[in-house]
C-alpha cells in the first residue's frame, strides 16, 4: 500500500510517498537497530512499526531506538488496533510515532511523559 505523508523540516515542507510492507510468514526474529534511521530524516516521518516480541503475557512493543517519551495515547485496559498510535518518541530532534503491531488490548504501559528509554527498553504489553 502506498501512503503519502507531509513533513516539514526546517520550515521546508515535503511530500513523501512511502511503500508499506505487509509481514511475510517467516519466523519474526528480534530488530537490530538499525543505524541508517539516523542518516535518513525523511525515513522517521512514517510510524515507526516495532518487531513484536510474542511472550506468555503478551506482545511486547519495545523502543526501536533511545529517546524521550512525548506523549503517551494509551492506558491500561485500552483497546488499540494494529497501527493505532501508542507514544511519540523523540530522537534526534525527530518524533517517531510507535505504533501498535497487533489488534488487542493493553495490558501495560512501561513509560510515562518525558521518561527517557533506550534502545529494547518495554514501551506497552499487549495482549
Amino acid at each position: 500500500m502506498l501512503r503519502k505523508f507531509r513533513i516539514k523540516i526546517n520550515n521546508k515542507e515535503y511530500l513523501v510517498e512511502m511503500e508499506e510492507l505487509t509481514p511475510q510468514s517467516a519466523p519474526v526474529q528480534k530488530a537490530q537497530p538499525v543505524s541508517t534511521v539516523q542518516a535518513a530524516p525523511a525515513a522517521t516521518s512514517e510510524p515507526v512499526v516495532v518487531v513484536p516480541q510474542q511472550k506468555a503475557e503478551g506482545v511486547r512493543v519495545e523502543a526501536p531506538m533511545p529517546g524521550n517519551i512525548l506523549e503517551v495515547f494509551v492506558k491500561v485496559g485500552d483497546v488499540v488496533k494494529e497501527n493505532d498510535p501508542l507514544v511519540i518518541l523523540e530522537a534526534m530532534k525527530m518524533e517517531n510515532e510507535i505504533v501498535s503491531p497487533i489488534h488487542g488490548t493493553i495490558t501495560s504501559v512501561a513509560v510515562t511523559k518525558g521518561v527517557a528509554i533506550d534502545v529494547s527498553e518495554l514501551i506497552v504489553t499487549i495482549q
